[in-house]
């Protein structure tokens, strides 16, 4: 168990650190999902774009930064990330990743029954019942990583000079 410390005004818990095993358990359900996926056939820039559109919604800036630099080391592009916030006025993204984007926004507002049948709509006819399965499974990760780290505020310090 970890050490208990008298919370002051402002100061967050890093809730990750305070509970490790609850930590872990989440970690490893990331891992599951990361082979579910696979094993459904996404593609980790798909993964990815789901990673950061939640991460958007969710204001997560740690988990923005910690995937916009997975989603480039994976091979996405600068100009695809500017416009992730307004995918849906773009013809930059494929119909596949649109189900997963729109998917992924549902998920992530699961009281909007409107989106949830609109994304359903748009994922039937390009994304089978296990990359729909894998896509919401990302995005219920996902979102809770954000939390983790939006409760905690996690920071995201600038990386070292070279």
């Amino acid at each position: 168990m970890a050490e208990t410390v008298t919370a002051t005004p402002g100061r967050r818990v890093f809730v990750d650190k305070q509970s490790p095993d609850a930590y872990r358990a989440l970690a490893a359900t990331a891992e599951a999902v990361r082979a579910v996926a696979a094993e459904a056939g996404l593609d980790r820039v798909l993964v990815e774009l789901v990673n950061l559109r939640v991460s958007q919604l969710n204001a997560c800036a740690f988990c923005l930064d910690l995937h916009t630099r997975a989603a480039l080391r994976a091979g996405e592009t600068t100009r695809r990330l500017a416009v992730l916030p307004a995918w849906r006025d773009t013809e930059l993204f494929t119909p596949r990743e649109r189900a997963a984007l729109a998917l992924a926004e549902a998920t992530t507002h699961p009281a909007d029954a409107e989106a949830q049948t609109a994304a359903y709509a748009l994922a039937r006819p390009v994304l089978s019942d296990d990359e729909i399965s894998a896509v919401i499974w990302v995005a219920i990760t996902i979102n809770a990583f954000n939390r983790v780290s939006v409760l905690s505020k996690h920071p995201v310090r600038p990386a070292p000079a070279h």
